[in-house]
């Protein structure tokens, strides 16, 4: 059972937004939600079965030593002189199939 107790200087809101963070990261949510319609035992397993598989992938994926990190590349600061604006081929109006005379 999960309790709060409101601290001094504490609005009912504040305390009211700690308990369902509380209810949430128990799981009372989810087994509510499921509680809410009845599951045949081999839709539950074949669920469970699936759930089973995603996170074993997600976890090879995870600890994969051959995984192809993404790179994010940081944006460089605009040099000075330079137009800061769009990229040069929006500007120009020139090339490609976009051109109207």
């Amino acid at each position: 059972m999960i309790k709060v107790a409101v601290r001094s200087n504490e609005s009912l809101e504040a305390a009211l937004r700690r308990f369902k963070r509380q209810c949430n990261y128990s799981g009372i949510f989810r087994m509510a939600k499921a509680r809410t319609w009845h599951e045949k035992r081999s839709d539950r397993r074949r669920r469970e079965r699936r759930e089973r598989l995603r996170m074993i992938q997600k976890a090879t994926r995870k600890n994969d030593p051959n995984r192809k990190f993404r790179v994010r590349r940081r944006r460089q600061p605009a040099k000075a002189g330079r137009n800061q604006g769009p990229s040069s081929s929006f500007d120009s109006g020139g090339g490609g199939s976009y051109n109207r005379d």
